[in-house]
């Protein structure tokens, strides 16, 4: 059979093959991580979400991969390029989408506090800072809403029928929906769009209510976590922000 290639990264290789998904790892990747993402997805299937559905983990050309429903259709991030005078009412449908994944619970994934936790000691951070950091963790509230943790117009899929469907769960976590609507934030501030970025974190705030301080207030913690994976063209403008101050996260929104 034919394999029809989506996406070619360094990490991985997505390709469709029989109407179904294969995420191919590389040979670096661990079963352990591969395991974790599939039991991701698995555990958020279970909370009726739209999202492919799982069928098997198994090998390809002795790597490890994941099988998954193929969804037709294009992702939103494809929409607001091809159709940027409609930006404002994709980036509300993209809100309600990630309003709907956190009303959900899903008490079997790894808690965000306790990941930030790992990540923040991972860092090469002044032990002074990595201090801060912690406090601040531990002094957010607690909640139990199912967080993606890498939510990005790019994973969500408009299918054919005009129905979404959210992919790529290896990050999800059960925490608090202002980290996840600031991982969005960092997300589109990472990709150069900071004027999305900034209407984005508007809607957000309307449609849900949340307060735009708590949010920014995560961006040190969640740019600390970012600098981890050693990706070097984001060094600079990360370290800029795991410094800010209180008062001065508000310029991110300015």
């Amino acid at each position: 059979m034919d394999r029809n290639v989506i996406t070619a990264g360094k990490d991985t290789l997505v390709f469709v093959e029989a109407d179904k998904c294969y995420k191919v790892f590389g040979p670096d990747s661990d079963k352990a991580t591969v395991l974790n993402e599939a039991l991701n997805q698995a555990l958020v299937e279970e909370t009726g979400l739209h999202i492919p559905k799982l069928f098997e983990v198994t090998t390809v050309d002795g790597n490890w991969a994941i099988v998954s429903q193929y969804i037709r259709g294009k992702t939103m991030a494809e929409l607001l390029d091809m159709y940027p005078e409609k930006e404002d009412v994709l980036l509300t449908r993209f809100v309600d989408i990630q309003r709907e994944i956190q009303s959900k619970r899903c008490p079997l994934l790894t808690k965000h506090r306790d990941k930030m936790n790992r990540k923040i000691s991972e860092t090469d951070l002044s032990a002074t800072l990595r201090y801060d950091l912690h406090n601040r963790i531990e002094s957010s509230p607690r909640y139990n809403d199912l967080c993606h943790g890498d939510l990005d117009p790019s994973n969500v899929i408009i299918n054919e029928d005009d129905e979404a469907y959210i992919i790529d769960w290896s990050h999800a976590t059960q925490g608090n929906r202002e980290a996840d609507a600031a991982r969005t934030f960092l997300l589109f501030l990472l990709d150069g769009k900071k004027e999305r970025a900034k209407k984005y974190l508007r809607t957000y705030c309307g449609r849900t209510g949340c307060s735009r301080k708590e949010i920014l207030g995560w961006i040190p913690i969640l740019a600390a976590s970012q600098s981890v994976k050693g990706i070097r063209h984001q060094t600079d403008f990360l370290h800029s922000l795991i410094y800010l101050k209180e008062e001065e996260l508000e310029s991110l929104d300015e």
